[in-house]
């Protein structure tokens, strides 16, 4: 498969402090990519990077198949849409004649403004003054800035930042539909596991500058476990006798923790412990969720 972005060993110092540290960002062609990370992780200096809005200190980047050099930067960029950190736009004029202005500069006809538009769903409103606009508004007004000229990449960070639900799943069914309707690759940051969850097929998570885990988001969640709780009228003993079966087990708030069995070794020690008369209040499995594998892998504390 063919990547739209991909950097070998980008650095990116301020001062003395790596913002970004040999990172190796591959991004399938039409896919959408979640860039994770805690806020502060390098995210932003990233994606700012790939648009050579900030001059890596080390490394390379290679967008659309060509590595970006200031001979064919400007050529690379007019198949790239972005909407970075905050949408920009002029307050005093409206929607309709902020994508006249962008339209201008990327050489886009009247037509594409129309289009965008109606992907975005600001048809009715393209005639309001945009210091008029709810934020959500505003969001996809800049994703539409972004659409114009066709792109064939769209990075797109921390787009359902300050939205309400509404507008958060809005911005999301809209991220969703452009590889197949549109033909674009989307990166998409987030510092949110749950938020990309629900829109990318591969995802990368960084942490302090430094990249800690790249896939599939198939691959992602691997890396929950599974485990077993049993709750017993007398968890002391039951723990006494799967320690006898050789089958570990942990204490906590008030049940049993056990590894992950087959259904047949679990069906086994529920009928050990009926034999010795241990009542078996609860028995349930559980597993890591998305959040808590994010949290495990960026170093942080789980809340218990």
């Amino acid at each position: 498969m063919k990547n739209a972005i991909e950097t070998f060993t980008l650095t990116k110092r301020y001062g003395k402090a790596n913002a970004v540290e040999d990172l190796a960002l591959k991004v399938p062609e039409g896919s959408i990519y979640g860039f994770l990370g805690p806020n502060g992780a390098g995210k932003s200096t990233t994606m700012k990077m790939i648009l050579g809005l900030v001059k890596p200190d080390a490394g390379s980047i290679r967008v659309l198949g060509s590595e970006v050099s200031n001979a064919n930067r400007l050529e690379i960029l007019r198949h790239t849409g972005s909407l970075i950190e905050s949408p920009s736009y002029y307050g005093h004029l409206t929607g309709h004649e902020n994508l006249q202005i962008v339209a201008m500069l990327k050489g886009a006809s009247e037509k594409e403004i129309s289009e965008v538009l109606h992907i975005v769903r600001l048809e009715n409103q393209k005639r309001k003054k945009v210091s008029q606009y709810s934020l959500g508004m505003k969001q996809r007004l800049g994703l539409a800035c972004a659409m114009l000229g066709h792109p064939k990449l769209l990075l797109l960070d921390e787009p359902t930042n300050g939205l309400d639900p509404a507008g958060i799943q809005e911005m999301r069914e809209l991220i969703c539909s452009l590889p197949e309707e549109y033909g674009m690759t989307v990166l998409v940051s987030s510092h949110l596991l749950s938020e990309i969850d629900q829109m990318a097929d591969y995802a990368g998570i960084i942490n302090q500058g430094s990249m800690i885990f790249q896939g599939e988001l198939a691959d992602l969640h691997m890396h929950s476990r599974k485990q077993l709780l049993l709750r017993t009228l007398d968890n002391e003993a039951a723990a006494r006798i799967l320690q006898e079966q050789n089958i570990k087990c942990t204490s906590k708030g008030g049940s049993l923790v056990l590894s992950e069995l087959s259904d047949e070794k679990t069906a086994y020690f529920v009928s050990v412990l009926v034999r010795e008369g241990i009542g078996i209040l609860r028995l349930e499995e559980q597993q890591k969720n998305l959040e808590e594998i994010f949290l495990s892998l960026t170093g942080r504390q789980v809340n218990p």
